[in-house]
């Protein structure tokens, strides 16, 4: 199968580029991490092969927009995040993660600024949605700053079925 070939994006501290099976060790740093992996879907990792699949699935799909957050200042890749089309729904999904070294300082935000931004070239997307866990006030704050607002209450659960979280879907209608 071929991949979908994404741009290199930028702002004005990061780079956004495609991850690889070669970002295996500096993904493990956020996707190791107790603290990072508390409120997503995916199963704390327990060695960086544990991303191997993960990775080698990423860009089969040209409405599933991933990019891997290098932060211009160190050269280092801190976070991933995009936007996934549910043509169930006619709706566009955010989701993100981030090295906690690098959390409250808006960089999640000018991230999916620009992913949006590029997405919204390329297709016509008139609505997206944010899930986040009500506890997980950080995401919240990010899509607040991403102009979302409270659309319905939701609940969502690890992909290994460990825990079950009671969210917030949140919205915008471009």
């Amino acid at each position: 199968m071929k991949k979908v070939e994404l741009p290199v994006l930028e702002t004005s501290r990061l780079i956004l580029r495609p991850l690889s099976v070669d970002d295996l060790n500096a993904v493990f740093k956020w996707t190791g991490d107790p603290r990072v992996n508390k409120f997503i879907i995916y199963p704390l990792y327990k060695s960086p092969e544990d991303g191997r699949e993960w990775l080698s699935h990423l860009y089969e799909n040209e409405k599933n927009i991933d990019y891997g957050f290098v932060y211009k200042e160190t050269g280092e890749l801190i976070g991933s995040g995009g936007m996934y089309y549910h043509e169930d729904i006619d709706t566009w999904r955010i989701g993100y993660n981030l090295a906690c070294d690098y959390w409250k300082k808006g960089l999640t935000v000018e991230a999916m600024e620009k992913i949006i931004e590029y997405g919204r070239s390329k297709f016509d997307i008139k609505i997206i949605d944010g899930e986040f866990c009500v506890d997980n006030y950080g995401s919240r704050r990010v899509m607040e700053k991403l102009g979302m607002s409270y659309y319905q209450d939701a609940e969502y659960s690890k992909l290994d079925g460990s825990q079950t979280f009671k969210a917030k879907l949140y919205r915008k209608v471009l």
